[in-house]
C-alpha cells in the first residue's frame, strides 16, 4: 500500500508512503488515493491531513517515467483523472489541511492546493515545474493557483518553474502557516480552530466561498445569501445562537 489512513482523535490522517520516490504520485498511486479518500470520507473525523512520508519530500510530483510514450488519448485520461481525485479531495466533507513536509513540486503542490489549507515546514520547496519539461500543470494547478496568490504571480510561477521556499509562500498567500516543528502535529493544532464548530455550517461557508470564486461579485452574493440562509435554517444555528446568549459551549450536530 502506497498510502495509509490513520485517525488522532477527530483527525484523519492520509499520508502517501513512498519515500524512496519521493512519494511521487504514479498512476496507480492516484487511483489508490481515489479510494483512500472515498474511505476517510465515511469517517466521523472533523479534519483532514495530508502529508508525505519521510522528511525530504510531501510529493515530488507525477511519477515522469509513466508519463513518456503514452498516446494523446491515455493523457487526456490521465489529466482527467488527476484533476477528479482531486476535486474529490477539494470537497471532501471536513476541511482538509496539506501538512508540506519537503518537496511539493508538480502534482504534488496540485495536491496540496487541492486541501482547505496547507501548512509548511520551514525547510519546505514549493514550484510547479512541469515548463521546464515542455509540459503545464495538469491536475489544476493553472486554476487553483492563481486563486490562491493572484494571476499576476501564479503566471509568474507557472511560466518560469521558479522554486520558492516556505517563508516566500506564506508571504504571497500559498501556504498558511509555516513551522519549525512536526508539520502533522501543526496542522492538528491548525485544525482545533474549526473543529468546535459544526461541520453543516463549515461546508457552507466552504462552498460559498468556492462558487463566489467563479462567479461575478453580484452572483457570489446571491449565493451567499442563499446558503447563509440555509445555515439558518439548521439545528446548529439555533443550537449555536442559544449557547451563545447562555455562555455556554454549543453542541452542535456532525451531520
Amino acid at each position: 500500500m502506497s498510502i495509509t489512513l490513520d485517525r488522532k482523535d477527530d483527525c484523519a490522517i492520509l499520508t502517501i508512503d513512498r519515500p524512496e520516490k519521493l512519494n511521487a504520485l504514479s498512476f496507480s498511486v492516484l487511483a489508490e488515493l481515489d479510494g483512500v479518500l472515498e474511505q476517510a470520507a465515511s469517517l466521523p473525523v472533523r479534519a483532514l491531513v495530508v502529508t508525505g512520508a519521510g522528511d525530504k519530500a510531501f510529493c515530488a510530483g507525477a511519477d515522469i517515467e509513466e508519463l513518456r510514450g503514452r498516446s494523446q488519448t491515455e493523457q487526456q485520461r490521465g489529466a482527467e483523472f488527476g484533476q477528479a481525485v482531486f476535486e474529490r479531495l477539494s470537497h471532501f466533507p471536513a476541511p482538509s489541511i496539506a501538512a508540506i513536509n519537503g518537496y511539493a513540486f508538480g502534482g504534488g503542490l496540485e495536491l496540496a492546493m487541492a486541501c482547505t489549507f496547507r501548512i509548511a515546514v520551514r525547510t519546505a520547496r514549493l514550484s510547479l515545474p512541469e515548463i521546464k519539461l515542455g509540459l503545464i500543470p495538469g491536475y489544476g494547478g493553472t486554476q487553483r493557483l492563481p486563486r490562491l496568490v493572484g494571476e499576476a504571480r501564479a503566471m509568474e510561477l507557472i511560466l518560469t518553474g521558479h522554486m520558492i521556499d516556505a517563508e516566500e509562500a506564506l508571504r504571497i498567500g500559498l501556504v498558511n502557516s509555516v513551522t519549525d516543528g512536526d508539520p502533522v502535529a501543526a496542522a492538528i493544532e491548525f485544525a482545533g480552530a474549526f473543529m468546535r464548530h459544526g461541520l453543516v455550517a463549515l461546508r457552507l461557508a466552504r462552498s460559498a466561498v468556492a462558487r463566489a470564486l467563479n462567479n461575478p461579485i453580484q452572483e457570489g452574493l446571491r449565493i451567499e445569501a442563499d446558503l447563509s440562509t440555509l445555515a439558518y435554517q439548521t439545528h446548529d444555528s439555533e443550537e449555536g445562537m442559544a449557547a451563545f446568549l447562555q455562555k455556554r459551549k454549543p453542541e452542535f450536530r456532525d451531520a
